[in-house]
């Protein structure tokens, strides 16, 4: 973590930035962004839930990546009070999933191949393909980076740019998709049971962020004990965690004695409880396959101080 300028002698701005490996995917980022928001706000539309979500990561992803840009053409990082190298792989991790769950929406809800009706017509859908393309070539942009940023066996790097690192943002990420399908009527609830389980979630997500909070601001040093040693023993309590979730939730939601086996007959399309118990207990067996890849990937990792 910097805390001045660059020496007198040194140049202020750093053409490395935008024209290595990692810089050009960035400016690449930056392109598709502004070209995938552009195309949709123009002609393209979007309405709902949906289209809100994906404006606003596209718009989310597009303003951290100018900044993370600027800051480092004109070297301003190193007076952040940040570990710079964790943040940028913590944000190319994040702004991954975020792209690439918009470039599945999107054209999921709003792109098809005959024309709308008018107003809108043929144009309106010349303009949600060409988003739709570009959306996913935004998702392959930080794709690379992170991948270009990942740490390789015997490199020293950031903790965030190490696969445990990594996987910390996509735990959290999944988190937020099971706490979505919580607060669409899953009837939790009803049971202590399940109630343990949201409680599981939230301890571990904020546990999680955490993690993340201390080693983007470099705040690791303080903790009184080893990080690496602290952040696997938290993952081993996550992983039991999990564990208990995994069997507590399929339990008390879809076993004929406590909840439904099946989806009811009655249940409307788009608003039924049994689809978000569903995805609960989906993510929650991803989730558990992700802490327990963690915590087999910190056993090999050795945390270095913030880069």
């Amino acid at each position: 973590m910097g805390s001045t300028m660059e020496p007198p002698g040194g140049g202020y701005l750093h053409l490395g930035a935008v024209t290595s490996p990692v810089g050009t995917a960035r400016v690449l980022q930056l392109a598709f962004g502004c070209t995938t928001f552009s195309l949709v706000a123009h002609r393209g539309g979007f309405a709902g839930v949906q289209g809100t979500f994906c404006v606003a990561a596209w718009g989310f992803c597009f303003a951290l990546s100018g900044l993370v840009v600027a800051c480092e053409f004109t070297r301003l990082h190193s007076c952040l009070h940040l570990s710079w190298g964790n943040f940028t792989a913590a944000f190319a991790m994040l702004a991954t999933l975020l792209s690439a769950t918009a470039a599945v929406i999107y054209p999921l809800y709003f792109t098809r191949l005959e024309c709308p009706p008018e107003p809108a017509g043929c144009a309106a859908r010349d303009f949600r393909l060409a988003a739709s393309v570009f959306a996913g070539l935004l998702f392959l942009a930080y794709a690379a980076e992170v991948a270009l940023t990942r740490a390789r066996p015997g490199q020293v790097a950031s903790y965030m740019a190490t696969v445990s690192g990594l996987l910390k943002i996509v735990q959290a990420f999944v988190a937020c998709i099971i706490f979505g399908a919580l607060v669409y009527d899953s009837r939790y609830g009803r049971y202590v049971a399940t109630q343990w389980c949201v409680a599981v979630y939230s301890l571990c997500f904020l546990a999680t962020v955490a993690v993340v909070v201390l080693s983007v601001t470099g705040h690791t040093g303080g903790l009184g004990c080893p990080f690496d040693r602290l952040v696997v023993v938290y993952t081993f309590l996550a992983v039991l965690l999990y564990l208990s979730a995994a069997v507590i939730w399929p339990v008390f939601c879809f076993d004929p004695k406590y909840g439904e086996p099946g989806r009811p007959p009655d249940c409307p399309r788009g608003g039924c409880f049994w689809d978000s118990q569903l995805v609960v207990a989906t993510f929650t067996y991803v989730n558990l396959l992700l802490y327990v890849a963690d915590l087999a990937y910190s056993q090999r990792i050795r945390f270095v101080p913030p880069l």
